[in-house]
């Protein structure tokens, strides 16, 4: 076995990491630009290196996450989210519960949160929001922003929803009652129940196929039925009906309902 393929289960067995599920290429890249960075001339070192230094450990835990995001990412289509999507999804509940799944730093359950006392002011809402990165779930937590992480959101909402001091832009206290940051891995850990609309976006391009299948399987069995997967704008399932979904509209699948015997 190679140095990579050995430093891989290493990687499983120390961290409960499975790297072998991400796609190789993008994956070994990312890991050998930051092992030659720092040294190292074989992968199997650079392991050894980093359970030793807490240091070094948590610069590869952090680099094998991708964390952009920004509020209102690709504007349009929450838009649909807003026009099309949610006024079916409460149109009988009081109440709806929402997964934020790979949350990063918590632009996008925020704007969730936005977009919904905005639009649907007297309707009750829960968002988990989930990361595997524990260091942009602190930054989440926090709610504090740059500028640029706004330039997609309105004037009026931003005076609206967050408390301006010179360059940063902090969230309203209020909207983050209604949130639940949590770590969690999307190919290991167990996933929340009875969920009416996930979004996950421009995470699971990184991932195999064998991967993505069991995560679509996965969202598929948390969400109610009727329920919305919201994904990413180059994440279109090819096969829906695989996972008991059919598309809804253009990035936005709806579980089926069970039909009893």
């Amino acid at each position: 076995m190679d140095d990579y393929n050995t430093f891989l289960e290493k990687v499983h067995q120390t961290l409960s990491l499975d790297l072998a599920l991400y796609k190789e290429t993008q994956m070994k890249r990312r890991i050998t630009t930051l092992r030659d960075k720092r040294g190292y001339t074989s992968y199997i070192q650079y392991l050894q290196a980093c359970m030793k230094d807490e240091r070094l450990l948590k610069e590869f835990t952090d680099r094998l996450t991708i964390n952009v995001s920004e509020f209102y990412r690709n504007p349009k289509r929450w838009e649909v989210l807003q026009k099309n999507i949610f006024p079916d999804l409460v149109s009988e509940k009081t109440k709806i519960k929402i997964w934020s799944a790979a949350c990063s730093t918590g632009e996008e359950p925020y704007s969730l949160a936005i977009l919904l006392r905005e639009h649907f002011p007297k309707l009750d809402f829960e968002i988990i929001a989930t990361d595997i990165d524990e260091n942009a779930l602190k930054s989440a937590k926090q709610g504090m922003y740059q500028k640029q992480s706004l330039k997609d959101l309105p004037e009026r909402l931003k005076n609206k929803y967050f408390e301006i001091t010179g360059t940063i832009y902090s969230i309203n206290p209020e909207l983050k009652q209604h949130i639940t940051f949590k770590q969690h891995n999307l190919l290991a850990d167990v996933y929340p129940h009875n969920v009416d609309l996930i979004v996950c976006r421009n995470v699971l391009i990184y991932f195999t196929d064998k991967a993505k299948n069991n995560i679509y399987q996965g969202f598929s069995n948390a969400l109610s039925p009727n329920g919305i997967l919201f994904v990413g704008s180059t994440e279109q399932i090819f096969t829906p009906q695989q996972y008991d979904f059919e598309l809804e509209e253009t990035f936005f699948y709806k579980k089926k309902q069970s039909i009893s015997s």
